[in-house]
Formats: structure tokens, sequence, C-alpha cells
């Protein structure tokens, strides 16, 4: 007899403390109202309405907004992460003909000289494709093409 394990479901369900509120929720409103209130007690009416305003709207940007099923935060941490890392990694090594001079007086066995790619047709694509999408029943072009590949 097998033993049969109770999965957890909704692990990425916050809990609720005050109906639609989460806790996460909450202190960051909570944070936000502190704020405010410094700045009602230490500024005057023009520079608290401002601060008023952006403390707000930042407080309730940070609480409540989801971006592509993230919370605010968690966007910037990955936005600003992604632009301190380079986008395009690529690593291309060419031989000038001295590095290839002191390669061959070194002796150095072996010089790997990249290859080039093989351009594929847009036919050959096609039939690929087909015999994946009918699970292999499709091989009218592939008999053809597989004999041009092999010479």
């Amino acid at each position: 007899m097998q033993q049969q394990f109770i999965v957890p479901q909704f692990i990425e369900v916050e809990d609720k403390i005050f109906g639609p509120i989460t806790v996460r929720q909450f202190l960051i409103l909570l944070v936000g109202s502190l704020l405010e209130f410094l700045v009602y007690r230490f500024a005057d009416f023009q520079l608290f309405v401002v601060l008023t305003a952006l403390i707000g709207g930042t407080t309730l940007l940070f609480a409540f907004a989801k971006i592509n099923g993230q919370t605010f935060h968690y966007f910037l941490l990955n936005l600003f992460q992604t632009l301190r890392r380079p986008s395009i990694r690529i690593w291309r090594k060419f031989y000038t003909k001295s590095d290839l001079l002191f390669i061959i007086k070194q002796g150095i066995p072996e010089v790997i000289v990249p290859e080039e790619k093989k351009t594929v047709r847009p036919q050959r694509m096609r039939d690929l494709s087909l015999v994946v999408n009918t699970g292999g029943y499709y091989r009218e072009g592939l008999d053809q093409e597989s004999d041009d590949m092999s010479v």
C-alpha cells in the first residue's frame, strides 16, 4: 500500500489580516502613514500637501501595484539587477596573424578554428515542423532533404 502525501496548494497566496489587506500591505501602509504624520508635524502646509501626494502615491504603489504578477518592490529589484548586468554576452575569439605565428612557434598542437554555420532552408524547417506536429506521419519532403544533407 502506497503512502499518500498532501501537496500544499496556493503557497504563493499571502495571508489576509483585514479583508483584502495582507500583512505586507498593512506594514507598507503603516510606514507610509508614519511618514505622513512626521511630515504633518514638522513641515508647513504647502510642503505637507506636496509630500503627502508623493509619499501617499509611492506607498499605494508599493502596497497594491503588481506588474506581471509580481509585487512592485520585486519588480524594481529585478529591473535594477537587469540594468546592472550586460544584456548580451558574446565571446568571439579571433586570432591575429601574429597570434597564429606565435602558437605555431610554441608548438601548441591544436588550434580550434570556428566552423561556419550551415544555413537551413525554410522548406526544411517547414517539413520538420510538420513531422513534429503530425507525430512523425508526414515524411514527404524529408527523404529528399536527408539525401541532400548527407552529400
